[in-house]
C-alpha cells in the first residue's frame, strides 16, 4: 500500500477522534489569511456576499484546517444542467448554493482521513449555520478543483459527485470573466435530501423562500435583446430641453424590462432594480459614461421626472409594436377583456385595460382619475381600439345602455355584459328569456335559495 493511501495508526487515530470544527471568530480572520497565503496554492480570497469560515482543532486547540465557504458561481452550465433549474431560478436562488472557496489542510499535524473527516464534519452543520448567520439554509454545495494540482479524492469520498470540466474562464469582478485557459473540474453535493428538486420547484418551500424573497430581480435579456428594445423607445420624442446620463429610451427601457422581471416597479424600487444591471448592460441601454467612464444608474428622482414628462400614447405605441415583435399579432377571433384595476401606489387613480382572452395580448390601456370611475372611461377605450365585429367583455359595473351604445353603435362590437342581484329588474328578465345552462354539479342548498346572490348571469346583445 502506498503511503499516500496508508491507514492511520494509533496515535492519528486518536487525532482523528478528537477533531472539531468551528466558526472563526472576526478576530481570527487575519491568521486564517496569512495561513492561507502560505499553504494554499491560490492564497487568500476577499469573499463578496455571504460567507462563512471555519477551523479545524484538535483537543487541544490547535488549529489543523481551514475551510471558506462563499457566493456560488453565477453561471456553470453542468450545475445549472443538474440542478435543472431556469435561468430565472438561478437567478432569485443563487443563495441557497454554496461554493467551497479555499480548504487548505495545515502541513504540520495533517495524518491520513483528516481532510474527509474535517469536510464531512463541516458539512453536517453547514447549512444550520447559514441559517443562523444569513435566516435561510444552503442546500447544494459545489468546489472547483485544478487537475494539476489535486485529484478531488476527498471530495468523491464524500459522496461529492464530478460534473465535467469548466471552460476555464475566471470571474474578476461581479459580471466581468476574463479567459485563463486552465480548466477546472467541477464537483457538487446536496446537502439535504432533494435539495435539486426544490431548487427546480415552481414555489420553493416556506424553509427556503425567504432566500428568494431577499432577491432583486435583475434582467436576464442579452446585450443584443436590450438593445432591440431600445430602438423601439427611440421613436418616443424627448420631453426634457437637456440630459446628461440618462435619455429617455434607456429609462423606458428599465421599466419594461422591470415588468418582465415581475420587479416592484416604484420609482424607489426601480432605481433599485436599474442598480443591478452590469455595465455592459447599461452600455446597450444607452446610458451616457460618467467622468469616472462607468455608466451608472438613475435614481428615484430621475424615474420621477420622468413619469411626470413621457407622453403615454406614445409609450402605449412603442410597447405595442415590441409585442408584436415578440409574440406576432394578436389573434382576430379572440374575446377582448376590459378590466379595471388600481395600482398598489397609484394615488388613488385607476387604469383600464383591454387584453385578448386566452392569449393575453395586451391591447390598450386608460387612464381612470381620482374624481371619476370607468364608465365613461371604457368608450374612450373602445375609439382607440379596432373592435370591429370582436366580441368585448366587461363587468357588471359596465353594464349599462351606454356602454352597449358604445360597443356597438359606435365601434361596431359585440357585447358579454355581467349582471349582478344588484340589477334586480334586469336580472329578472334575463331569467324570463334565458333559461339558466345544465350545471355540472347539483347546486348546493344556499345556491337553490330564491333570493339572488352573487352568481352571474349574462347578458346577451
Amino acid at each position: 500500500m502506498s503511503p499516500s493511501f496508508r491507514l492511520p495508526n494509533c496515535e492519528e487515530q486518536a487525532l482523528l477522534d478528537q477533531v472539531q470544527v468551528r466558526l472563526l471568530e472576526r478576530d481570527e480572520l487575519r491568521k486564517a489569511n496569512r495561513l492561507l497565503d502560505k499553504h494554499h496554492y491560490l492564497k487568500s480570497v476577499k469573499p463578496v456576499g455571504q460567507r462563512l469560515y471555519y477551523v479545524a482543532t484538535d483537543a487541544q486547540g490547535q488549529w489543523l484546517a481551514i475551510l471558506l465557504f462563499s457566493a456560488a458561481a453565477q453561471h456553470l452550465k453542468h450545475r445549472d444542467r443538474w440542478i435543472g433549474w431556469t435561468v430565472s431560478q438561478r437567478q432569485r436562488r443563487l443563495s441557497l448554493v454554496t461554493n467551497n472557496t479555499r480548504f487548505v489542510l495545515l502541513p504540520d499535524r495533517t495524518v491520513p482521513n483528516l481532510g474527509g473527516k474535517v469536510l464531512k464534519t463541516v458539512l453536517q452543520r453547514l447549512s444550520a449555520d447559514w441559517q443562523a448567520r444569513y435566516g435561510h439554509p444552503v442546500v447544494i454545495v459545489e468546489t472547483f478543483v485544478d487537475p494539476e494540482q489535486f485529484c478531488g479524492t476527498v471530495y468523491t469520498a464524500n459522496g461529492w459527485e464530478e460534473l465535467g470540466t469548466t471552460d476555464g474562464w475566471g470571474r474578476h469582478q461581479r459580471d466581468y470573466y476574463v479567459k485563463h485557459d486552465k480548466p477546472k473540474r467541477l464537483f457538487v453535493r446536496e446537502l439535504c435530501s432533494h435539495g435539486r428538486r426544490s431548487l427546480q420547484a415552481e414555489h420553493l418551500k416556506p424553509a427556503l423562500a425567504m432566500a428568494e424573497s431577499k432577491v432583486l430581480p435583475r434582467p436576464a435579456q442579452s446585450v443584443k435583446e436590450i438593445q432591440s428594445i431600445v430602438d423601439h423607445f427611440k421613436q418616443i420624442p424627448e420631453f426634457r430641453a437637456r440630459f446628461e446620463s440618462y435619455p429617455l429610451w434607456s429609462l423606458l427601457t428599465i421599466v419594461l424590462l422591470a415588468t418582465f422581471c415581475e420587479a416592484p416597479r416604484g420609482q424607489k424600487d426601480l432605481a433599485k432594480f436599474a442598480r443591478g444591471f452590469s455595465q455592459p448592460q447599461r452600455r446597450a441601454l444607452g446610458i451616457r459614461r460618467n467622468r469616472q467612464g462607468k455608466y451608472p444608474a438613475p435614481s428615484q428622482s430621475t424615474f420621477c421626472r420622468m413619469f411626470q414628462g413621457v407622453d403615454p400614447r406614445k409609450v402605449e405605441e412603442a410597447i405595442l409594436a415590441i409585442q408584436e415583435q415578440v409574440r406576432g399579432k394578436p389573434p382576430k377571433d379572440e374575446l377582448i377583456s376590459f378590466d379595471g384595476k388600481e395600482p398598489n401606489h397609484g394615488g388613488g387613480q385607476g387604469v383600464l385595460t383591454a387584453v385578448s382572452v386566452p392569449s393575453q395580448f395586451y391591447l390598450g390601456s386608460e387612464m381612470v382619475e381620482t374624481k371619476t370611475n370607468e364608465i365613461p372611461v371604457a368608450p374612450e377605450l373602445f375609439k382607440r381600439l379596432d373592435l370591429q365585429g370582436r366580441l368585448v367583455s366587461l363587468d357588471a359595473l359596465h353594464t349599462q345602455d351606454e356602454t352597449a351604445r358604445a360597443a356597438v353603435l359606435q365601434a361596431g362590437a359585440h357585447y358579454l355584459l355581467t349582471v349582478k342581484g344588484n340589477q334586480r329588474t334586469v336580472e329578472e328578465n334575463i331569467k324570463k328569456i334565458v333559461s339558466a345552462p345544465d350545471a355540472d354539479f347539483p347546486p348546493s342548498r344556499a345556491d337553490a335559495d330564491p333570493i339572488p346572490h352573487s352568481g352571474n348571469q349574462q347578458k346577451p346583445n
